[in-house]
């Protein structure tokens, strides 16, 4: 079998229980919309994961505050896919490990910023210490159930003012059964005061500084048994496709609509700013309809969604335009 899509990503919930500086939901939070996922929404979905490699069940929000998450995992599974999340760490305690294990979860990403209390300053509500003991507390329920899943990861977001404690990453995280460790940068640039902590080197004096330390701690975390990647946002080069894969992907909202990514669809009234060097750019919705109302084959093959894909390398639809995914380089080893 041909599977259309290499994942659907599916926002179970845009609720938070944490205040990332750097995230939509804090920036724009008098503007936000928080709500779970219907359970009949998310039925609607089912018969269309057998079409995915992947099901990611994140959004905008923390994932395992939504009361039913534990049933959506178990209906993806049984149509035979992947599935994966991330979460800020903060619920994971040893009855919600051993919850998360048995329920055989393929992908379970845990969320850092930073080293220590660096961390802690831009994950407000969350603890860099509470993160390591939530991974901790997964890797010994899988010891418990002599279980293989799920992979634990590690999504990690570099400032600029993190740089330096860099280095230090692969100490902090070996010998903690890490399967995947994934840098990345500040790509969505919500308020002004956060356009110096988005890594965006131009000047390749700048550029090879900051390759080097990162290729020094990817080789660092292999001699600790560590596999890690990273992504730079590369704007010397002409724009790519897009590194949310957008020909081979979609995201649904936690209102059920569809959309191309995440970053296309957020969960605010209005029309919020976010900022690039070149100034100030409105964050525009587009969406091509809502699962309530028609199947999620025929949104993915409508004429405008299909005219979206088409012609992304040609004209880009203006939410694309500026948009930092388009200039995303990973760097695997």
């Amino acid at each position: 079998m041909v599977l259309k899509f290499d994942w659907i990503q599916v926002e179970v919930t845009s609720y938070c229980n944490a205040m990332c500086s750097y995230c939509p939901h804090t920036v724009y939070r008098n503007s936000w919309k928080s709500r779970h996922l219907d359970p009949d929404t998310f039925q609607r979905l089912v018969p269309y994961f057998p079409q995915a490699s992947l099901i990611f069940l994140q959004g905008w929000g923390e994932p395992l505050l939504h009361p039913h998450f534990f049933t959506f995992v178990d209906r993806a599974k049984k149509a035979g896919c992947l599935v994966g999340t991330t979460t800020n760490g903060t619920l994971v305690e040893a009855r919600t490990a051993s919850e998360i294990v048995a329920s055989g979860m393929d992908i379970l990403a845990f969320s850092l910023a930073g080293i220590e209390e660096e961390h802690d300053k831009w994950r407000q509500g969350t603890t860099f210490y509470q993160v390591l003991e939530a991974i901790n507390e997964v890797a010994a329920a899988k010891r418990r159930y002599r279980s293989q899943k799920p992979d634990i990861h590690v999504a990690y977001m570099l400032l600029r003012s993190g740089l330096e404690n860099l280095p230090k990453l692969p100490m902090w995280l070996q010998g903690r059964g890490i399967k995947q460790v994934v840098i990345s940068t500040l790509d969505f640039v919500p308020s002004p005061e956060l356009k110096e902590e988005a890594i965006s080197v131009e000047a390749p004096r700048e550029w090879a500084k900051v390759k080097g330390l990162l290729d020094a701690v990817v080789r660092e975390g292999r001699k600790k048994g560590l596999e890690i990647y990273y992504y730079l946002i590369d704007r010397n080069r002409p724009p790519g496709l897009c590194s949310e894969n957008i020909l081979r992907s979609l995201f649904v909202g936690s209102d059920g609509s569809v959309s191309p990514c995440v970053f296309s669809n957020l969960p605010v009234s209005g029309v919020p700013l976010r900022y690039t060097k070149g100034g100030a750019l409105p964050v525009l919705k587009l969406t091509f309809g809502n699962v309530k109302e028609a199947s999620l084959d025929s949104i993915w093959e409508s004429p405008p969604y299909r005219d979206f894909r088409t012609s992304f390398l040609k004209k880009l639809n203006p939410v694309c335009q500026g948009c930092s995914k388009l200039y995303v380089v990973g760097y695997y080893f």
